[in-house]
């Protein structure tokens, strides 16, 4: 049985993986991601797990890179369990993102938006 040439150019094109990419759908899925990743890291903290919650921030600065919130995060649980050097270092990228022009980070926001619609 032959497969009509159509049907097999529509299975190819549509094959998972295959799509072209929506650079604004990327970005709001790494958002969500990182959020998400925050508050299971808020949650860790507070439960007193403060590896899990180093892991969980630092997956959601992976996630988001510029996030503040998320190596502030980090920091205070890498100096919950003593890794005083490496909080230290997390803390100063926290302020050095947080430091960053609002303008700047607005345009970007403002950017992204228009990419959605």
């Amino acid at each position: 049985m032959a497969i009509p040439s159509g049907a097999l150019v529509a299975a190819i094109a549509l094959a998972p993986g295959c799509a072209p990419r929506d650079p604004g759908r990327d970005a709001s899925e790494a958002l969500a991601r990182n959020q998400a990743l925050i508050v299971a890291g808020n949650q860790a903290y507070r439960s007193g797990k403060y590896q899990v919650a180093a892991k969980r921030y630092a997956a959601a600065a992976v996630a988001k890179k510029d996030d503040p919130a998320a190596y502030f995060g980090m920091g205070m649980a890498l100096a919950r369990l003593g890794r005083i050097d490496e909080s230290r270092a997390a803390y100063t990228r926290s302020r050095e993102l947080a430091r960053r022009p609002r303008r700047r980070r607005f345009a970007l926001a403002k950017g992204l938006a228009r990419r959605r619609r």
